[in-house]
C-alpha cells in the first residue's frame, strides 16, 4: 500500500480504530460506538466507514453482528502476520513477551533461509549479503541505523533463499523486525558494532561454503544473541 493510499479517509479511519483495538481502548467482546457517532469522529461518510470496517474484519480485529454491531474479537484471531497489525502493536507499545513470541518465529524460519541460501545463492547474492554484513560494522552506526543496516542483511538472507513463500513471509513480518532489532541491537559504539558485524559475516562464509548446517547454526546464534539482549540475560 503507497503512502498516498494510506492518506485517504479510508486507512485514516483503519488506522485511527485499528490503533485504538490494539491499545485496548476498545477491548476484546466490546462492540464499537455505532456508525452515526464514528461517522461524527472522523468526518467520513457511511460508505467509508463500512469499508473501513470490512477491512479491519480482514485482519481478524472485528466481526460484525446483526442487531448488535461490531465487536471486538479475542486476541487469538487477529491476524499478527498482517504488517498493520504488527506496526500499530509497535505504535501502541509491546512488551518482552511479545517480543520473545516474534523471536520464536523468527527461530523457527529464518534459520531454514540461511540453509537455503547455503544452497541456492548465487553468487551476486553472496556479494550483496556481505557487503550488508561488512556495512554493519560501521563506526558511525546509531541504533536505529544498525536496525535498518540488520534488517537488510536477514532480508538478503531470505532473497537469497530462492523461495518466494520466504520472502513474502520476511515482508509480512518486516514492520515486527525494526521494531524487534532497535529494541535488541547492540549500542553502536565501535566494539559491539564490531561484533554484530563479525556475527553476520560468520553467516555468509557458510552460505559462500555451501555449507547449510553452518549457515543455519550461525543464523540461530545472531537470533540467540538478540533474545539475550531483550531479556538482560
Amino acid at each position: 500500500m503507497s503512502k498516498a493510499d494510506r492518506r485517504t479517509s479510508h486507512w485514516q479511519v483503519v488506522g485511527a480504530l485499528g490503533k485504538a483495538i490494539v491499545a485496548g481502548e476498545f477491548p476484546v467482546g466490546v462492540t464499537l460506538p455505532g456508525d452515526a457517532e464514528l461517522e461524527a469522529r472522523f468526518r467520513v461518510s457511511r460508505t467509508v466507514l463500512r469499508e473501513a470496517m470490512k477491512t479491519l474484519a480482514a485482519k481478524g480485529l472485528v466481526v460484525p453482528r446483526a442487531r448488535i454491531g461490531t465487536r471486538v474479537t479475542p486476541k487469538h484471531q487477529w491476524n499478527l502476520f498482517d504488517a498493520d497489525i504488527l506496526t500499530w502493536h509497535f505504535t501502541v507499545g509491546v512488551d518482552t513477551a511479545f517480543l520473545l513470541h516474534l523471536i520464536e518465529i523468527r527461530m523457527g524460519f529464518e534459520p531454514h533461509a540461511a540453509a537455503l541460501a547455503a544452497r541456492n545463492a548465487s553468487e551476486a547474492d553472496i556479494s550483496r549479503m556481505m557487503h550488508l554484513a561488512v556495512a554493519m560494522g560501521d563506526p558511525a552506526h546509531t541504533p536505529e541505523t544498525l536496525a535498518l543496516a540488520d534488517l537488510r542483511f536477514h532480508l538478503s538472507v531470505m532473497d537469497a533463499a530462492a523461495n518466494p513463500f520466504m520472502r513474502t513471509v520476511g515482508s509480512l513480518i518486516e514492520a515486527a523486525l525494526v521494531g524487534v532489532f532497535k529494541l535488541s541491537s547492540p549500542n553502536a559504539d565501535r566494539i559491539r558494532v564490531g561484533e554484530v558485524a563479525a556475527s553476520h559475516m560468520r553467516i555468509v562464509e557458510e552460505i559462500r561454503r555451501r555449507d547449510e548446517d553452518g549457515a543455519r547454526r550461525a543464523m540461530e546464534h545472531v537470533i540467540r544473541v538478540g533474545r539475550e539482549r531483550i531479556v538482560g540475560a
